[in-house]
């Protein structure tokens, strides 16, 4: 049986996370290299919003009862081999948690258009994901 209500809870948070990014698109390169609140304020979202979908992928390959992932990277690839996420959308994801890992130890420094291309561009790939589970949450009912 499947933990619905754990799952949905990492929804929720992803959701949120979301709205706050597709809010924070308009802001621009310059803004991000300028304004520390603008900065921290995109920085917090795309981190929440990724480690989210990490999250809501770990509590799936739990309840599945599938093989442990040997980082977050391997979390989405461990749903795809199960069928559970399409092979496109595992492998944005899979970057989308290696980026999470540059948003975590600050290395978005050196990288602050990096950060900006993402912040303007991937969004559609965790309402994708978003999405997608909530489908599988249905079908398990």
């Amino acid at each position: 049986m499947v933990d619905k209500q754990g799952i949905f809870d990492h929804l929720r948070e992803l959701e949120a996370a979301l709205e706050d990014w597709k809010r924070y698109k308009s802001i621009s390169l310059e803004a991000l290299r300028q304004d520390r609140d603008k900065r921290n304020m995109v920085l917090y979202a795309m981190f929440v919003a990724i480690q989210s979908a990490i999250d809501t992928g770990a509590h799936l390959v739990a309840e599945y009862r599938l093989r442990k992932p040997a980082s977050y990277r391997e979390t989405f690839e461990i749903l795809r081999d199960h069928g559970l996420i399409e092979e496109s959308l595992a492998a944005d994801l899979a970057d989308l948690a290696g980026f999470r890992n540059i948003l975590a130890h600050i290395y978005w420094r050196l990288e602050l258009a990096r950060v900006h291309a993402i912040l303007t561009g991937s969004e559609g790939v965790l309402e994708e994901f978003l999405r997608t589970i909530k489908d599988l949450l249905k079908q398990k009912d």
